[in-house]
């Protein structure tokens, strides 16, 4: 498999692509600071502020002014774990936390792109946003076919400057068109919404360093999850009713996100909520649709964001 992937549900994406032995293609921020020593530094988020002008510091120096935005420096693993707003001075006297920072606060629409850079060069890119739920969680994302023109000339701009040297994905998470951290990497939940032949593009551009995708027939893409309230982690649907999933109109994919034999405080989820499944499609009323079908061969189960 030509995709260092580590969750058994995201195998379907990469199984039965031809790729050379000597390519990895990670997915995995660990692999990613691994197998990219020389751009490992975008993963220091202070670094990421200061490259930008931003207001930033690590705790110990007082930001000037508030709200501020309070986060771990670099954190490979739950990258938001620690996180938090410190809306005025009383409330920083008493969040000093060891190895982490702040930054000014951002407000304005929150958008994940993912990028092909081939020599500092953006080669292709597409932006996704979420509707979010409580505590963590997601309605749903959608996967624009649109472009972002200001934010994709701000993202260009920067990794020109920064990136030079780099061939590989990356993968940019922004809140009012600036950058609040970067990944060595793309978003593997929904690649398989980027377009027929994608993935076998991505390991061609891997194993030569030249992307080449026909891009023309891109459409919106959706990807909806099943979150369920955190208690005990019931079996996994039968592969017969996974199978029933898959072909419903305009369904693209399923992916059932935990395992059922671990118990529930061994997966990492969101506060809000214990995911069972993410759906992609390139229709939202279809994907709702099939949600709730999906829902119902979770008998028992407390179910949330059905709609």
């Amino acid at each position: 498999m030509p995709v260092l992937e580590r969750d058994p549900w995201r195998f379907q994406y990469f199984e039965g692509v031809t790729c050379p032995d000597d390519v990895n293609i990670p997915t995995d921020d660990p692999d990613c600071w691994n197998l990219f020593p020389q751009q490992n530094w975008i993963y220091d988020r202070l670094r990421i502020a200061e490259s930008q002008g931003v207001p930033c510091g690590p705790h110990g120096v007082k930001p000037e002014k508030f709200p501020v935005f309070s986060k771990p420096v670099i954190n490979l693993k739950g990258m938001g774990i620690g996180s938090r707003l410190i809306a005025c001075e009383a409330e920083w006297e008493n969040a000093y936390q060891p190895g982490h920072m702040w930054m000014q606060y951002f407000t304005g629409e929150h958008v994940s792109t993912d990028c092909v850079v081939e020599r500092g060069q953006i080669k292709w890119l597409r932006h996704a946003t979420g509707e979010t739920g409580t505590h963590g969680t997601f309605r749903f994302w959608t996967i624009h076919a649109a472009t972002m023109p200001d934010l994709q000339d701000f993202l260009e701009r920067w990794t020109a400057k920064h990136l030079s040297d780099y061939c590989g994905m990356v993968n940019f998470e922004t809140i009012g068109g600036r950058i609040i951290e970067a990944h060595l990497r793309f978003a593997d939940q929904w690649c398989d919404l980027y377009g027929r032949g994608w993935v076998e593009a991505l390991v061609r551009f891997y194993s030569s360093g030249h992307w080449q995708f026909d891009d023309h027939a891109r459409v919106d893409g959706f990807s909806i999850p099943l979150f369920a309230r955190h208690s005990h982690v019931p079996p996994h649907p039968s592969p017969e009713t996974q199978r029933l999933i898959r072909t419903l109109p305009d369904v693209k994919s399923l992916q059932i996100t935990y395992y059922d034999d671990k118990a529930g405080d061994d997966h990492p989820m969101p506060p809000g909520g214990f995911r069972l499944a993410v759906i992609n499609c390139i229709s939202l009323e279809a994907g709702l649709a099939a949600r709730r079908t999906l829902a119902g061969y979770f008998p028992g189960v407390e179910l949330m964001l059905l709609e």
